[in-house]
């Protein structure tokens, strides 16, 4: 088993990395393997909506890790997407990486690499603005028909500096639970797989436009 986990901060090594390895040592411990996307803190662009990705399967912007990423999370079993806070929210990176990798999701293909697998948010932040920030990142696992793996408390953790987030004792303890929770939620998928459980049917005829026009350009 492996899972992907994003690191959404421009610092590789600040506290949403301690986060992070916080996760991994109970994924190590439960071998299952783990690599970490860092975001960076080079330019990320903002989805075009340009729609060449719903007929490629890719975006159309292929330099800044986006279309890498959505390519191992087809053999990913579940997702860590991490952020730290900056303005009650997360980060504008992580959520310019995210709107074009869940955007080009739209081929089924692509869509395939996310759907009916755990995936959990994680916000880390100096004091507050931690719960919207995990509202935020949510909302790509409801999208995307992912199960939303939860722990003890909400996944934050708290520090300012990368050495100040170990001393959150229940933050620490909360990504520990957070991972336990997501081995065996990918283990009970896996059996359920095994022994031929199969997906749920997905509709997806319908799309209903709020305002509709007469040459249906929106």
């Amino acid at each position: 088993m492996k899972v992907l986990l994003l690191n959404g901060s421009s610092h590789p090594n600040g506290t949403t990395m301690e986060a992070i390895k916080e996760m991994e040592k109970v994924f190590h411990a439960e071998n299952v393997e783990t690599e970490v996307i860092q975001v960076g803190g080079k330019p990320i662009a903002d989805c075009l909506q340009c729609n060449v990705c719903q007929k490629t399967g890719k975006c159309v912007f292929k330099d800044d890790g986006v279309n890498d990423f959505v390519e191992k999370a087809k053999s990913a079993d579940g997702f860590v997407f991490a952020t730290p806070v900056y303005f009650a929210h997360p980060s504008g990176r992580i959520y310019d990486f995210l709107d074009r990798a869940f955007y080009s999701a739209g081929s089924d293909e692509v869509y395939d690499a996310f759907k009916f697998k755990p995936g959990a948010a994680v916000a880390v932040a100096r004091r507050g603005g931690t719960t919207a920030a995990l509202d935020g990142l949510n909302k790509y696992f409801g999208i995307a028909q992912m199960p939303v793996a939860g722990s003890t408390y909400w996944n934050m953790v708290h520090g300012l500096y990368g050495e100040e987030a170990p001393q959150d004792e229940e933050g620490m303890q909360t990504m520990r639970n957070l991972a336990r929770n997501m081995v065996w939620m990918m283990r009970c998928f896996a059996l359920g797989k095994k022994e031929g459980v199969p997906y749920p049917a997905t509709e997806t005829e319908a799309c209903t436009n709020f305002i509709r026009r007469e040459d249906n350009q929106r």
